[in-house]
């Protein structure tokens, strides 16, 4: 059985950057606008400029339905690196810095689930 990631890398046309956080799988809850604005404080020196967006996502069918808080973190391909390898750091550093945060602010308070 594989695990769930807290956050993960994609990439998004025209050729941006996107990190989504699974935040209310793990915090039984959605972020805080406070907490919002620390994970953009956290990821800005990387790249610049962040877009933050905290999304209620729906998704059903004649057999299930799941609702989930999701955070996603968009970065404008302007800001990223041309070099495939720079770039795949840079996900990297994002990807970290978004689970730290995820996991500060799990720590922090969450709702049993």
């Amino acid at each position: 059985m594989s695990v769930l990631p807290i956050a993960f890398a994609s990439r998004t046309e025209p050729s941006g950057l996107e990190i989504r956080i699974n935040f209310g799988v793990f915090a039984g809850r959605e972020a805080t606008p406070a907490e919002l604005d620390e994970l953009a404080h956290e990821l800005l020196p990387a790249v610049g400029a962040v877009s933050v967006v905290a999304e209620q996502r729906h998704e059903v069918s004649r057999e299930s339905e799941v609702a989930l808080h999701q955070v996603r973190v968009e970065v404008e391909s302007e800001r990223l690196p041309s070099d495939e390898r720079e770039l795949e750091q840079l996900e990297h550093r994002l990807v970290a810095g978004a689970e730290r945060w995820a996991r500060i602010c799990i720590a922090e308070r969450h709702a049993e689930l």
